[in-house]
């Protein structure tokens, strides 16, 4: 399979193929865990997770690790020092007003003076939104998830390798600095330049403490700062890392590679944190590459618009799943669904109407995931990807993971599944091995759940009711069903029943 991705780094369309045959290293940057992870977040965590399932259906094998940052991560992370406040603090001070009002529920933080109760509440909320959606990394907490404040010490002898190398310095001020100068590649995945970044291009560099840095853009590796609330002896003071040099250090160390295949993150990370990665990576390695694909999705609107708290349209996952943006719940897979099915380098407008088509799409392949699950026992044919639907499908992912053709070729073939049931269903679970939709239905389960009797048997009495016209009586097991939180649907084919999705 010819396998192409565009890739940042070179703005352009390229051949992939990892650097060791059959296994991908694959890295994505993940959540800095001082409050709960919105849409826009999980757009770029579950872009990552689409790619993975594809390179896992096309053969790899896949070591995908996304880390968790729990300390070093600065409210101003715009500019690449890497000012303002620890966003860890932020969370701590909100968390703290947040028990006293009652908002967060008691018992949830003991002590939110603490900041890593407050760094373990988000990250466990994280995992839990992650499972929710089928994050297939979430489920390989903590091999695959590593934590910043877990690897203080390799992160320090990153350093102290940097600082021998002659790429780092410690300022007048005591902050141990990345100089950019002496990585003559600075800017090459933004395509910013030292010039621009001298004189502050874009507003993005602060100048006010260049008297400490030998260059405006040269940006924080550590920070000795005894009263920070998160912190750790080093040679440089008793401080804390930069958020930039903590990616670089949990990457390679988990991965156990000096140069990843692919490294992923929404494109707001481009600069400065991607680019930083870069230089501080092969500063540290020598190494002319530290990712050999970078692939960034890009921003989610909320119905055309940026999402703010301000404008009241920014959301959490929470509240998208408990129907506090919509007017009603929304299932867990029609979100899945809503938040893969645009192409990662495309805008993605995160409409009510988005939603509505996700979960027309959700319920069609529940259907006929029940009707093949039911009709061949639950006991699929064994398909691979050599199959015809299953080749047309990966063959428009290798297309740069081009999702909206793929989806076109599952339309399709829902439509017409072929009277083979078995093999329809082996068809079914190979696609959803990469969409990880149906696995979050339930709906393969359903004939274990003690409900399940009740539902089949109303679905058999609206079907008997309708072929003889007692319309009434139909009409009667149809809400008896939809007061037991199912959605009802009645065709030549007979009636389904399951749970609610949107």
């Amino acid at each position: 399979m010819d396998i192409r991705f565009y890739n940042t780094l070179t703005n352009e369309i390229a051949p992939f193929e990892p650097l060791t045959p059959g296994q991908v290293k694959m890295y994505s940057c993940g959540p800095t865990v001082y409050d709960f992870a919105h849409v826009g977040n999980f757009r770029s965590f579950l872009f990552a997770d689409l790619l993975r399932r594809f390179l896992e259906a096309a053969g790899f094998d896949v070591w995908h690790v996304m880390n968790i940052t729990d300390v070093g991560h600065m409210t101003a992370d715009e500019e690449a020092d890497g000012s303002g406040e620890d966003k860890m603090q932020v969370a701590a001070r909100r968390l703290k007003e947040d028990k006293k009002s009652g908002k967060v529920e008691d018992g949830a933080v003991a002590d939110p003076d603490d900041p890593y109760q407050v760094a373990d509440y988000f990250m466990q909320a994280f995992l839990e939104d992650g499972r929710q959606l089928g994050l297939k990394v979430a489920s390989e907490f903590p091999k695959r998830v590593p934590k910043a404040t877990e690897y203080i010490d390799e992160i320090q002898q990153m350093i102290s390798t940097l600082i021998a190398r002659k790429h780092a310095y410690v300022g007048s001020d005591g902050v141990v600095y990345y100089s950019v100068e002496s990585f003559p590649n600075y800017g090459q995945l933004s395509g910013n330049t030292l010039d621009a970044l001298r004189v502050g291009a874009g507003g993005r560099i602060d100048a006010a403490d260049q008297g400490a840095k030998r260059h405006p853009a040269d940006f924080m590796l550590w920070k000795a700062d005894p009263k920070h609330i998160m912190k750790w002896d080093s040679p440089w003071g008793a401080g804390y890392p930069g958020w930039h040099i903590e990616c670089s250090t949990m990457s390679m160390r988990v991965l156990e590679t000096d140069v990843l295949d692919i490294h992923t993150g929404g494109e707001d990370l481009i600069f400065p944190h991607h680019e930083c990665e870069i230089a501080q990576s092969c500063g540290a390695t020598g190494k002319d590459l530290f990712a050999r694909f970078w692939m960034h999705a890009r921003f989610l609107l909320v119905e055309g618009e940026k999402m703010s708290k301000r404008k009241g349209n920014f959301f959490t996952v929470r509240d998208i799943l408990a129907g506090k943006a919509t007017g009603g719940p929304v299932h867990p897979a029609v979100l899945r669904m809503e938040l893969i099915k645009s192409h990662y380098r495309a805008h993605t407008n995160f409409t009510a109407e988005g939603l509505s088509e996700s979960a027309n799409t959700v319920r069609r392949l529940t259907e006929l995931g029940q009707r093949l699950h039911a009709e061949c026992g639950g006991k699929p044919a064994q398909v691979d990807r050599d199959h015809p639907v299953v080749r047309a499908f990966l063959e428009a992912l290798a297309n740069d993971l081009k999702v909206s053709e793929a989806m076109t070729v599952v339309h399709a073939w829902m439509s017409s599944p072929g009277e083979d049931a078995a093999e329809a269903y082996g068809v079914l679970l190979a696609l959803d091995q990469v969409l990880g939709v149906w696995e979050l239905t339930g709906a393969d389960e359903a004939s274990e759940d003690p409900e399940s009797e009740v539902v089949q048997k109303l679905c058999e009495l609206i079907d008997e009711a309708r072929q003889t016209k007692d319309f009434s009586a139909a009409d009667a097991h149809r809400q008896r069903l939809i007061e037991l939180g199912y959605e009802v649907r009645s065709s030549a084919e007979g009636t389904f029943a399951q749970k609610k999705l949107a």
